[in-house]
């Protein structure tokens, strides 16, 4: 009974096979979600050493460990594998990753479904790339001029972790108009939809009012922080123009799904990035009775900053949460559509339900092995569900923004993972033109169907 299971597995990490679990009682899974699930493990799979590269407190324990600094000195990589830690380590393994990736981009181009010889190498032969993967970031540490490929490694990370950024708040507004209309089609069947619809946007507003609350008794100062207290009043007086804008009579009249939830779902994640920027600029400090006191941070209590750690924590979960995210679901038929990398010439049929993300692609399968671990529904015969190069671009400009995030873009001095929330004058400025470009981008998609009608009739 097991010897099956285990050729498959064998089959699916040296072979061609599709990828499945060794286990039965898993549910069916689609070949195109179990690729995507796959190259989204390697990716964060890097992107925790990465992490750990750049941690002083997981450097400080692998000391403990016996011999340590001899194997170290035995693999060519310093004392206390100096060599491994830091910056410019993180800047050579994403390098490897970005390369890999950008190797299978070239790779499947103009590929259209999954029976050539390609499609074959990219849905499986798993443990080959993996070591393939492997080898591309440790050939990074072996590159000649190490000081002239990180400045120009720099530029090049900064620049493409901005066109993933952009790409990311492109899919936010077409999740938000997403989930407004797959919500919306099930109002006509059930009320309770309605129900559901009015209750989710009621919290989004609430969470959004109670942010905009929070940091302005926080993060604000009557005699100091006057950028913060500018800057809290733009982006919340522009969450309430757009929430205005999206149920105005000539908005509704062109589309009439249009209602308080997409701005809703903007306005919370505008809030969270306004957030984060407070919190990444370099502090200010106050002369207050005498005593130079530090203004506009939340009062930690505790003397471990316990607090602080939980907020890094979760803004780290946050930050690569939204990174899997854009990688998996922009390559999705319909999101490419909405990012305008391929144009989807059927109508959309909505059915509404709670988990809408990842559904969309088709429902026909033309095969499913039946053996003693997880059933493969090959989904992909006649056409490919999503751009397989289109998909390796975008986690290849994800590998960048990792990299640039993980080092605090351009003030990667001294800088120590544990202080991701602790960020400088760039990442702040950055944070605060995502806010603006998120809430430009939601305006436009209003705004567009009133200047070229005829273009948005579909």
């Amino acid at each position: 009974m097991c010897t099956p299971c285990c050729v498959s597995q064998l089959a699916c990490c040296c072979g061609s096979a599709a990828c499945s679990c060794c286990c039965n009682c898993c549910p069916k899974i689609k070949q195109s979600t179990g690729t995507r699930i796959m190259y989204a493990l390697y990716f964060l799979l890097v992107t925790i050493v990465c992490v750990i590269m750049m941690s002083p407190t997981v450097e400080q324990e692998m000391k403990k460990i016996p011999y340590y600094n001899e194997l170290c000195e035995k693999v060519n990589a310093g004392e206390n594998c100096k060599t491994l830690v830091g910056y410019s380590a993180v800047y050579k393994v994403c390098f490897g990753m970005s390369c890999f990736f950008f190797f299978f981009f070239l790779f499947t181009l103009r590929i259209n479904n999954s029976t050539g010889c390609r499609a074959a190498v990219h849905n499986g032969f798993w443990l080959l790339k993996f070591l393939a993967l492997v080898g591309c970031c440790a050939g990074g540490f072996f590159i000649p001029e190490e000081e002239t490929f990180l400045e120009v490694w720099r530029y090049v990370g900064a620049a493409c972790g901005s066109i993933f950024l952009l790409i990311q708040l492109m899919l936010l507004v077409e999740f938000a108009h997403r989930w407004n209309t797959n919500w919306s089609s099930g109002v006509k069947y059930n009320r309770l939809w309605y129900a559901a619809l009015a209750f989710v946007t009621l919290m989004l507003f609430t969470i959004a009012v109670g942010a905009v609350v929070f940091m302005g008794v926080y993060y604000t100062h009557p005699e100091a922080c006057l950028k913060n207290k500018i800057f809290l009043g733009i982006n919340a007086s522009l969450c309430l123009i757009v929430s205005l804008l999206a149920i105005s009579p000539c908005i509704q009249k062109l589309q009439p799904t249009s209602g308080l939830l997409q701005p809703g779902v903007i306005s919370v994640y505008v809030m969270y990035l306004t957030f984060s920027a407070f919190t990444s600029k370099p502090r200010e400090t106050l002369e207050i009775n005498g005593v130079n006191t530090t203004v506009c941070v939340f009062p930690f209590n505790s003397g471990l900053e316990g607090d602080k750690k939980i907020v890094t924590a979760f803004g780290t979960v946050i930050l690569f949460g939204c990174i899997l995210y854009s990688c998996l679901t922009s390559t999705t038929r319909r999101s490419s559509a909405a990012l305008r990398v391929c144009r989807n010439s059927e109508p959309a049929t909505e059915r509404a339900r709670c988990c809408f993300c990842f559904g969309d692609d088709t429902d026909d399968y033309d095969e499913e092995k039946s053996g003693s671990g997880q059933n493969v529904l090959y989904d992909e015969r006649e056409a490919t569900i999503y751009s397989y190069a289109y998909f390796h671009f975008v986690f290849f400009l994800g590998s960048l923004y990792v990299m640039m995030t993980v080092t605090n873009w351009f003030h990667y001095d001294n800088h120590q993972i544990e202080n991701l929330m602790d960020g400088s004058t760039s990442v702040y400025w950055l944070k605060m033109v995502s806010c603006w470009v998120c809430l430009l981008l939601y305006m436009v998609t209003l705004i567009a169907p009133m200047i070229c009608p005829k273009r948005f009739e579909a």
